[in-house]
């Protein structure tokens, strides 16, 4: 875990350093995004899974986890936006942001360079 300072300096570089700019998503005509109230209701304290069997865990608290289908994790911090995105700083200091979308009834997220990848469901976290 970063030490608390460093994990702040990285939360503030990315509240106003991200997210991508809103135009340069690549959405599509029946996409629909989320409000930042919406986003946290469907993100915070839940574990999105995809269909190549991994997971995306947004605890309550912050942290966020993201574990491979095959196996491996990445540990971090997410912070959700005003613009349908939500942001993760990694314990390594790699940064990225997501676009969070509805395409019908489904969830989506897009990534910065254009990559849709559809949830195959979102549960609630354990306490």
């Amino acid at each position: 875990m970063p030490h608390p300072t460093h994990l702040a300096l990285c939360l503030t570089a990315l509240s106003f350093g991200f997210p991508a700019q809103a135009e340069n998503w690549k959405t599509r005509p029946n996409d629909t995004r989320l409000s930042a109230s919406e986003l946290s209701d469907t993100l915070t304290g839940h574990t999105l899974t995809y269909h190549d069997g991994g997971t995306s865990a947004f605890e309550k608290d912050g942290h966020y986890t993201y574990t491979y289908g095959g196996g491996g994790t990445w540990l971090g911090e997410y912070v959700i936006g005003a613009d349908s995105t939500a942001c993760v700083t990694f314990v390594t200091g790699i940064s990225r942001c997501d676009l969070y979308i509805m395409n019908g009834t489904s969830l989506v997220v897009i990534t910065e360079d254009g990559l849709r990848f559809p949830i195959q469901s979102v549960t609630p976290n354990e306490e």
